[in-house]
This record gives C-alpha cells, sequence and structure tokens, in this order.
C-alpha cells in the first residue's frame, strides 16, 4: 500500500519528518474535531491524508521558532 502523497514529495516542503507527522496529527486532530478541509474533493477518506493533502498543495504550513523569535524580539 502506497501513502499518497508520498514522503519523499512532502519533504520537499517541509524537510523534517518530526516536523511533518506532528503537523499532520495536529491538522488531522482540528479535522476530527469538525474543522473544514482546506483542500477542494480531498481523495483520501482518513483525517491524517486529508491534512497531508492539505501539506502537498501548501494550504498547510508552519512558521519555525527561529522566526517567531526573531519576530518577537523586533517589535
Amino acid at each position: 500500500m502506497m501513502l499518497e502523497p508520498s514522503i519523499d514529495s512532502l519533504q520537499k516542503q517541509i524537510k523534517s519528518k518530526y516536523t511533518l507527522v506532528t503537523l499532520s496529527a495536529r491538522r488531522a486532530r482540528e479535522l476530527k474535531q469538525g474543522a473544514a478541509p482546506m483542500v477542494d474533493k480531498p481523495t483520501s477518506h482518513q483525517q491524517v491524508g486529508v491534512a497531508l493533502e492539505e501539506i502537498r498543495d501548501g494550504k498547510l504550513n508552519f512558521i519555525e521558532s527561529d522566526e517567531i523569535q526573531s519576530r518577537t524580539e523586533t517589535t
């Protein structure tokens, strides 16, 4: 069974597998609690799959903590 989208294709956008897993798990939890998918007609029936599709399509991303730290220091 192949995971779609593939981990290799997702790592082009998010380099760390740990970050990828954490981000998709958090988003899957939001979807399970009733949040609407950010992609039109997701192909996956599982919330984690929908979260991965959102990452693949650039709808779901994250901000690295170093960026947040530098933003708060300048204000």
